[in-house]
């Protein structure tokens, strides 16, 4: 079952599917590169996800939201929820000072970022679920924003259960952590152009030392190694779905050459783009990997 609403005026997109067979992203396959947002949870025992062609074991009663250019798949779709938007019906990034650490939620140092609801959680879910539902039975002019409302109400909820199940949100106060968020938003604008950690540090009113000195903190990887990975994630989705050359990936993520960009690749990964294009081929079998879960407060 689907239930989608167009606006037919900003082309604002939202849906709710459940139990629906045919769920799944296909990521930077989408025609039209449509941006959409997806929050999935998952109403029964744990169950297999792979996401950019690697599996992960999604815990039982959980829910995972997943970035518009992510490829993934569950083994059983018919165990789950999932609200999708995009960027006309609700943007991220112009909504994210309203609502606070939206960047986190979608744009979070870990990802998959799988959390762990317990018995109360899931009944509130399940009532934003059946008023979404409701809601897509009036067709008036009020119901694109209702169903906003509903959205942002399960954006919240989600997002204030990820931070009570995070550490770093126990241990360092709001502001503090705010610093993360932000960096995250722009990685995401801007890995393509921007390699380099001044560019982000200068953003965030920071030195590149400093910046790198407050990951370190936090325990998180440096911004330098966050902004090789995110290039290099996006280098390997684009060998697993798509058929471009090296050198049409090296232009697409900003190199000058694609011996820059096989140099780069190789310090990330172990291997140049050539080698691992044949060592993993788009049809390969995905390695399994328990994703980064939410532990309980």
């Amino acid at each position: 079952m689907k239930e989608r609403f167009l606006d037919k005026a900003t082309r604002g997109l939202f849906s709710i599917s459940i139990g629906d067979p045919a769920f799944r992203g296909r990521g930077i396959m989408e025609r039209g590169h449509e941006t959409i947002n997806t929050i999935v949870y998952n109403t029964a025992g744990p169950q297999e996800a792979v996401i950019d062609n690697i599996k992960y074991k999604m815990p039982a009663n959980s829910v995972v939201p997943l970035m518009a250019n992510q490829h993934f798949v569950f083994r059983e779709p018919e165990n789950l929820v999932a609200w999708q938007f995009n960027r006309d019906f609700y943007c991220i990034a112009d909504h994210d000072a309203e609502v606070g650490c939206v960047g986190f939620l979608f744009y979070g140092i870990e990802h998959p970022l799988f959390i762990p609801l317990s018995e109360e959680d899931r009944k509130s879910i399940s009532t934003l679920e059946r008023q979404c539902l409701e809601e897509m039975e009036i067709a008036d002019k009020m119901q694109g924003e209702m169903l906003r409302t509903i959205l942002k109400r399960l954006i919240i909820k989600i997002t204030r259960l990820a931070k009570s199940q995070t550490e770093n949100y126990r241990r360092f106060s709001e502001d503090k952590m705010d610093l993360v968020r932000k960096f995250s938003l722009l990685l995401e604008a801007n890995f393509r152009s921007q390699h380099e950690v001044q560019f982000y540090a200068h953003a965030l009113n920071k030195s590149p030392k400093t910046l790198t000195n407050l990951f370190h903190l936090y325990q998180y990887p440096s911004p330098s190694k966050l902004i090789q990975r995110r290039i290099i994630l996006e280098a390997k989705r684009y060998l697993y779905y798509t058929d471009k050359s090296a050198k049409e990936v090296a232009a697409d993520l900003g190199f000058t050459s694609a011996a820059h960009f096989s140099r780069f690749f190789k310090a990330g990964a172990g291997v140049n783009f050539s080698e691992f294009a044949e060592a993993a081929p788009v049809d390969a079998a995905p390695a399994e990997v328990e994703g980064p879960v939410a532990a309980m407060a």
